[in-house]
């Protein structure tokens, strides 16, 4: 009898890896530029609209539009710190965690929200990020990689920790906490669904 692999498969070289929430990244702009040169209102046509059922389609492309630049610009950089940290565990695993916090954070949002109120931008998956690398140290596959991932999540903690709790807890007017709640969620969701399997004794 064979054993299960103890780690999780890490799909593709390091650059490959770190390449991923860059791509991610240079979608926004991108389409904020096309937001911007083209007409109609993308962020009303295709954000997520609470209580409604043609809104739900924002739960897959609201994470990709922004407010305006300053929105963008604020997201970008903890998208692409935390985003390499997660994407650090392969390729795969990071569009994974990506699309699992989209779909619990983009339905929590859509539920809890206002009816009729448009959310937009890229901090539920930052807020997802930051769930999922403080959860993945309880569901590591060993006391090394617990060590491990426990001083990556405590330095991120560290980081972004103070600034996550005033996002939740203190988001201004016009600030979407539900999006950063449940994307956090949606985080630690991903982090148990997709946890490594344990060695199987033969």
């Amino acid at each position: 009898m064979t054993s299960a692999p103890s780690t999780p498969s890490r799909g593709g070289t390091i650059v490959a890896r770190i390449a991923q929430p860059l791509l991610l990244l240079a979608i926004m702009w991108v389409v904020r530029v096309l937001d911007d040169l083209l007409p109609g209102d993308a962020n009303g046509e295709f954000g997520l609209r609470s209580w409604a059922l043609d809104g739900l389609d924002g739960v897959l492309f609201g994470p990709g539009l922004h407010a305006g630049w300053s929105h963008l610009l604020a997201n970008s950089v903890p998208l692409v710190v935390l985003g390499v940290l997660v994407a650090l565990d392969g390729v795969g695993r990071f569009w994974a965690v990506t699309g699992i916090i989209a779909v619990v954070g983009g339905l929590g949002t859509w539920v809890f929200s206002a009816p009729g109120v448009v959310t937009v931008g890229a901090s539920g998956l930052v807020f997802g990020y930051f769930g999922y690398l403080l959860i993945r140290a309880f569901v590591a596959p060993s006391l090394g990689h617990g060590i491990l991932y426990a001083l990556i999540a405590t330095a991120v903690a560290v980081l972004y920790g103070g600034s996550m709790l005033a996002g939740v807890f203190g988001a201004p007017a016009g600030v979407s906490w539900q999006a950063h709640l449940f994307g956090a969620i949606g985080g630690g969701v991903a982090a148990i669904l997709m946890r490594p399997r344990r060695a199987v004794a033969p």
